[in-house]
């Protein structure tokens, strides 16, 4: 008979695959009967957020919870392409539309096609997919960033940065279906100049630590320039045993974070930090395989205190990246380090440069 959880991750020494599985368990327990996945019970449920925790359903051996939450993003999308930044129990409560939101499926998709390599699937759900990217590419400005809605006129650091990595999986998609898409390349290398080279065009949140990493985690930033980018902060982010802060102003870790900031360290081969912070935030982790959102140090409480969907997906997909070195992984584990996506894109310099000087 077959081990259930010969294909669930681990990583020796600090989680098993059957503790993968019960935290995967924990977010299929929170998942609603629609297939959507809320940030923690009765809370809101935005696209990105639901798709990581739909990435990590598959991870941790909950295909079919998985593949009923991908079936339910179809069904919230809207005529130009884009989804609602909130929807609560089935209901829009923002529906302003967010680029980052709605280019994850792409990543999502893509997942899904590594591990389980189901061609029908990726069709079914492809055309979903093409309509998000096309009107996320629209909302692109001069200078290559991209608005963060239509109704306001600024660019993300962090969310620009998922859409690059976004952008990536759309095109691996697009090659596998020969169905090109090459105007989103073209967005792609004006994106990932801008990302590198203008990151004071965005509107300034360096408060918060995912500005720090994320140009990293989605792969704007490789080689000497992201080790470069991530020795900038990490004494004013990281806190020694415990993970990462979320906002450097406030004694406040988190565990989303910190194994996000695992993965871009993983892409970049620095295992040994990564591993350490994977283990450090541990401590976060609740009764049944949940995890706490964050933990308030010095007043040494849990805040909020409820446990996430995201903060239990963001460690099982941290896992899965960081077990590959030991051969306890998924087919889909290089997903954040991008080893299975499309290229990275030209740059186009003569395009940005040109598009950066008119709007300065």
């Amino acid at each position: 008979m077959s081990d259930p959880l010969a294909r669930i991750p681990y990583v020796d020494g600090i989680i098993t695959a059957s503790q993968v599985a019960d935290s995967a368990a924990s977010i299929a327990a929170m998942q609603e009967p629609s297939g959507a996945i809320p940030w923690t019970v009765g809370e809101h449920v935005d696209i990105w957020n639901h798709v990581e925790g739909a990435m990590a359903l598959l991870v941790g051996g909950q295909v079919e919870a998985a593949e009923a939450a991908y079936a339910w993003i179809p069904t919230m999308q809207r005529e130009d392409g884009s989804w609602p930044m909130k929807i609560v129990n089935g209901v829009v409560d923002d529906p302003r539309g967010e680029v980052n939101m709605s280019a994850y499926f792409a990543v999502g998709l893509w997942h899904h096609w590594l591990v389980r390599r189901d061609i029908a699937f990726v069709q079914r759900f492809w055309p979903s997919v093409r309509a998000g990217l096309d009107w996320v590419v629209s909302q692109q400005v001069a200078f290559g960033g991209i608005n963060w809605t239509p109704t306001e006129s600024f660019s993300l650091l962090t969310g620009c940065s998922s859409i690059y990595h976004s952008l990536r999986a759309g095109v691996a998609l697009a090659d596998l279906l020969d169905d090109p898409q090459p105007e989103w390349e073209l967005a792609g290398g004006r994106l990932g100049h801008a990302l590198r080279e203008h990151p004071d065009l965005f509107e300034d949140k360096s408060t918060y630590s995912m500005d720090w990493y994320y140009p990293v985690l989605g792969g704007a930033v490789r080689g000497r320039n992201a080790f470069e980018l991530i020795e900038t902060r990490w004494d004013d982010f990281v806190v020694p045993g415990m993970g990462i802060r979320c906002v450097d102003t406030n004694p406040w870790v988190t565990g989303a974070e910190t194994c996000e900031l695992a993965m871009a360290l993983d892409t970049l081969g620095d295992h040994r930090r990564a591993l350490k912070l994977l283990s450090d935030m541990q401590f976060l982790r609740g009764e049944d395989g949940k995890y706490w959102t964050g933990w308030v140090f010095g007043d040494d409480v849990h805040w909020p205190h409820e446990h996430t969907t995201y903060t239990a997906a963001a460690v099982i997909l941290a896992v899965d990246a960081l077990g590959e070195t030991h051969g306890h992984s998924t087919a889909g584990s290089g997903i954040m380090r991008g080893t299975s996506l499309a290229p990275h894109f030209a740059e186009l310099m003569l395009e940005c440069e040109c598009a950066v000087g008119e709007s300065v």
